[in-house]
Parts: structure tokens; sequence; C-alpha cells
């Protein structure tokens, strides 16, 4: 009896990522999700500059590589141009609310019908460990070594909260990455994001809350510790809208 097998999602390549980081999680529960729904033949990923820059070499769909921050102006173009197959993207924090900001906003705000899976762990992960725009207040990194200072730096941007004032988006949810069970959790997400899309609900956006064990400068245990601890407090999970059939 078959108990676990590799999704058919993915490819066989080994991924680039560090112990304990979840970006390889998060990638076999979106391949899992396309192919429950029977999505992949149909599918379009695009990814951005970060340590996604390598997702084409990982999902079994066509992929598309974007310069940094300009995945959903990507999206937005290959989804008019192709309005029947499934788009998604597959940003980080740095790339998606920094140098991204204006694209994931007005990708949102016109309501494109694609899906953004979009990976927030507070810091720059594959440049060097800077302060990202998500960085914690008091969280130290490579470029705010005493610790995010708000008189310098502001708050941390919290996407999902900014883009729920926005009339476009249908699907909006955060969802941790800490344990098994929130793992879950976040599948099931993703497969909400993906059905949205399929209804032509509009924009959808799954955020989900994830360890940099190398940035941060801790154990894999410590880092899914401290995404309880720490993030989940400024960063509350859970559905910020889901509008279906555009009502």
């Amino acid at each position: 009896m078959i108990v676990f097998e590799k999704t058919e999602g993915l490819t066989d390549e080994r991924t680039h990522y560090c112990p304990g980081c979840m970006h390889g999680v998060a990638q076999r529960l979106i391949g899992e999700v396309l192919v429950e729904l029977g999505l992949l033949d149909k599918t379009v990923g695009v990814a951005s500059v970060g340590c996604t820059v390598l997702a084409y070499k990982y999902f079994n769909c066509d992929m598309q590589q974007a310069a940094h921050g300009r995945a959903p102006a990507v999206a937005t173009g290959i989804k008019r141009a192709l309005p029947d197959s499934i788009v998604f993207t597959l940003q980080g924090d740095g790339d998606l609310a920094a140098i991204g900001t204006a694209e994931i906003i007005h990708a949102a705000a016109r309501g494109e019908n694609f899906t953004v899976i979009f990976l927030n762990n507070a810091i720059y992960g594959m440049t060097g460990g800077q302060m990202a725009p998500t960085t914690l207040m008091n969280q130290k990194s490579t470029t705010s070594q005493s610790g995010r200072v708000r008189e310098r730096a502001g708050s941390p941007i919290k996407v999902c909260e900014m883009l729920a004032t926005l009339d476009g988006p249908s699907y909006i949810e955060r969802v941790a990455m800490d344990t098994p069970g929130n793992v879950r959790k976040a599948k099931a997400a993703i497969k909400k994001a993906f059905e949205a899309q399929v209804r032509g609900d509009g924009f959808s956006i799954v955020e989900l809350l994830v360890t940099c064990t190398t940035g941060w400068g801790i154990s894999s245990i410590d880092a899914n510790k401290w995404v309880a601890d720490n993030m989940i407090p400024y960063y509350p999970t859970g559905n910020f809208k889901n509008i279906q059939g555009g009502n």
C-alpha cells in the first residue's frame, strides 16, 4: 500500500533550498493541488527573482521567469493572452512587498484572474539576509544589526490586510507553515485560491508564513517556534476576503 509518493506536479530535480526552508513544502502543496484539480496541463507559473528564482526547474508545468518584482505584470499578460490557462505567481516578501509593490497592488485592484502564492519569511533570504518590508520590529538582519527601528524603517507591511481594502481581490488568506496541521491548512487555502481562479472570480492570494533558517541564523526547530512566537502574533492567520461569483 502506498502511503505517500511525490506529486506529478513536481519534477525530479533536487531543490536548492537550505535545510529547514519551507519553500520546498510550499511547492509540493502547489503541485499536489494542481494535480488534484486536474489543472496541471493548462497551468503557467511565473517566478520572480529571489529564493523562488529556479522554480522553473521544479514544477511540471509551463513556467515563465520574470524580472525582480514583475511577476504580477507578467502573469497579467499571460492570463489575458491565454484566458483559458491557469496562471500563478510564486513570490517572496522582498520581491512582492518591496520592488514589486506597484505590480501586486494594481493587479489586485484590477481583479486580474490569477493566483499569487506569497512566501513571507520576514527577510531577504537569497541576497544576504537584509531587512525586508516584512521584517518585524526589533528583528535583526544584516542591514538592521540592532533590530528594525520604526523611526527609520517604518512598520512591517501587512500585505493581506492592505490588499483586502481593494475591491478587485476575490480570495485572500494567510496561513502559517510551522506545524503539520498548519501545512494542511495551507494546502486547503491554496486549493481555494485556485478554485476561485477556475470560477473566474478574480485575483486570489495566499500568504504563507515560512521559515528562513539561514537568514535568521537558527535551527529548523527554533525557526518553526519563531514563526509561532513572533510572526503569527503580528501577521495573524485567517481569511481576509472570500467573494465567490463576484458577489
